[in-house]
């Protein structure tokens, strides 16, 4: 099935707020977030094909977006270059070499590279309009993080290794009483929240985190961070904890 990029909504809206800067590099007090809808898994993809426009039934779309995902797997793994009509897929080798080396270095592994198509990106260039709609009122934000391992954001983390979360208001710090209740916590909703037990940077912007070992490979974590000191910084502690959550999950790897 080719993906149609005609469907009936021709100009798409999506709104946008202010957030404090958060950005290593900003120079402006604000960054600009797109307002996201529900995150869609497969299943959530078929079933907004009537929505559309798009005629084909869900249970077809989704099992084939399912084989296809599957087939892509492989088809990457082998070494194929993968084109589609919304990403580009490529393997990439890092490193440098000497010339003579046989295998990679210790600790080093094929990566996958994914960026999106031109069509997806001249699509959004094109008909995507956005709505300006205040500046975000939450007591603090987790905007974005990265896994220092593999470099991946808002995608993965990776157990033992180091995890930069980004945002703002986020510096942890809490009185005798709520010591043990403050921190960075990783939340899968099954078990207890984990902690993670060693902040290599504790800023109002940015945390370096070690990621717990106690993390079960496979799982998906949300990130939660407890905290008395006040967003809007001075370094007076508030009387209660305040929680910020991200919005996306992180997938725990080994």
């Amino acid at each position: 099935m080719a993906l149609d990029f005609t469907v009936k909504d021709v100009i798409h809206k999506i709104m946008a707020k202010f957030v404090h800067a958060f950005l290593p590099d900003a120079k402006k007090p604000y960054n600009l977030r797109a307002v996201f809808q529900p995150e869609l898994d497969i299943h959530g993809i078929a079933s907004k094909a009537e929505v559309y426009n798009i005629e084909t039934d869900p249970r077809v779309i989704e099992e084939g977006f399912a084989a296809a995902c599957e087939l892509i797997y492989y088809l990457a793994a082998d070494g194929y270059k993968i084109k589609t009509p919304v990403f580009n897929l490529s393997i990439r080798l890092p490193g440098e070499y000497e010339g003579a080396e046989t295998s990679l270095p210790e600790g080093v592994h094929p990566e996958a590279r994914l960026q999106a198509s031109a069509a997806l990106r001249n699509y959004i260039r094109a008909r995507v309009r956005v709505e300006f709609d205040g500046i975000d009122q939450r007591d603090g934000l987790i905007a974005e993080a990265v896994d220092e391992y593999t470099g991946q954001m808002d995608e993965v983390l990776t157990i033992g290794n180091l995890l930069t979360v980004r945002g703002y208001g986020l510096k942890i710090d809490g009185d005798a009483a709520h010591k043990d209740e403050a921190g960075l916590f990783f939340d899968n909703g099954e078990n207890p929240p984990v902690k993670a037990d060693i902040l290599a940077v504790n800023e109002p912007r940015t945390l370096k985190a070690i990621v717990p070992a106690a993390l079960a490979p496979g799982k998906d974590y949300r990130l939660k961070v407890f905290t008395q000191s006040s967003a809007k910084g001075g370094g007076a502690l508030l009387k209660n904890l305040r929680e910020i959550h991200s919005e996306f999950k992180l997938t725990a790897q080994a």
